[in-house]
């Protein structure tokens, strides 16, 4: 199989966003579904690692595993009518790119997820989420390669399982030791709006009601505004990785109980909390962080990014095993501060 022949020690230091320099004593560059179900036929047994954007990933090592690089491109539309259109995309698209040319198009349900960093592939496992909208609102269906019964599997939005940052996908494992995937994402499919009457803007969160404002100055409101709006806005509070390393919001925003969260209130009445459907309250970690004292800290190599305390950071010449010590001290602080628990978004290796 001499096209799945692996490439050796590749540095992986440009394919993750953080930055960290590590290898992977073996890559190979998946462009295909074709590929993709080829290379596990051919090697069943293989341990391997799936690597999209490298953008909700931390390297505290070299990576043993086959790295897996997801690379297949490619747009399609498979149902359009005249309220909505149901689109197919490989899982090596750039999220980003992918949202803008939607919105470009006059599709209605991803604007709010604009400048989400990172590949289509990786979006459902995650369930990405901002500004009040979250990938499960408008995923269709999903296309994988299950490695335990060696054949495409499709599932439907409710298959997924989606919740908070999570999905199906984060725990289906081959091994005990959940360090091997279940299933590899090859293309995901979106059902979103045609018709704008049956759109209604979500600009609740923030200040992007204002910015949305500012940007169709008394017209009518597109999604481009909003897509727009979310990019400013993200650009205000994130910093570019290319220029300082980061993974974007490194922790997830806390759920807590409704005594918890009443008790913090009494005690914090400007915590920024967010009421839940089932009774649970969301806290704000950025908030929690903030005031345990870690905004804008620096430890060495790493540290807390000045205008956003969610946002760790690698400044150069760090290591993964260093960022994580940082996120452990800052977990505790916050557990002893308030009582609450926060944990890391991205996946740690």
């Amino acid at each position: 199989m001499n096209e799945f022949l692996p490439q050796r020690d590749v540095d992986l230091t440009s394919l993750n966003t953080l930055g960290f320099s590590v290898c992977a004593h073996r890559y190979v560059a998946i462009r295909s579904a074709r590929e993709l179900s080829s290379y596990f036929k051919a090697y069943p047994d293989e341990d391997c690692f799936v690597l999209g954007g490298g953008s909700n990933l931390v390297l505290t090592r070299d990576i043993d595993a086959t790295v897996l690089h997801m690379q297949s491109r490619g747009v399609a539309v498979y149902e359009e009518t005249d309220t909505h259109v149901v689109v197919g995309v490989q899982a090596g698209e750039i999220w980003h790119d992918f949202v803008m040319a939607s919105v470009a198009r006059g599709w209605f349900g991803l604007e709010n997820l604009a400048l989400i960093p990172g590949t289509v592939g990786a979006c459902p496992v995650q369930n990405i989420g901002a500004y009040g909208v979250e990938i499960k609102d408008a995923l269709h269906k999903v296309k994988a390669w299950d490695r335990l019964t060696q054949s495409w599997v499709w599932f439907d939005n409710a298959q997924c399982e989606f919740s908070y940052r999570d999905s199906v996908f984060k725990h289906a494992f081959l091994d005990e030791a959940c360090t091997q995937s279940r299933y590899v994402i090859s293309k995901v499919f979106f059902k979103l709006l045609k018709d704008k009457t049956q759109w209604q803007p979500k600009i609740g969160y923030g200040d992007v009601a204002t910015r949305v404002a500012d940007l169709a100055a008394g017209g009518e409101v597109t999604a481009v505004h909003v897509a727009q709006a979310i990019i400013e806005i993200r650009s205000t509070k994130l910093p570019d990785p290319k220029v300082l390393g980061n993974t974007g919001s490194f922790f997830k925003n806390p759920i807590v109980d409704a005594a918890l969260a009443a008790q913090l209130k009494t005690t914090h009445p400007n915590a920024p909390m967010y009421p839940q459907p089932d009774g649970t309250v969301k806290i704000a970690a950025g908030w929690l962080i903030e005031q345990a004292g870690f905004k804008g800290l620096r430890d060495g190599a790493v540290g807390v990014y000045e205008k956003q305390a969610l946002v760790l950071v690698h400044h150069g010449g760090g290591t993964g095993a260093e960022l994580m010590a940082l996120a452990q001290r800052i977990s505790a602080a916050v557990f002893t501060q308030f009582g609450v628990r926060i944990s890391p978004e991205p996946m740690v290796i």
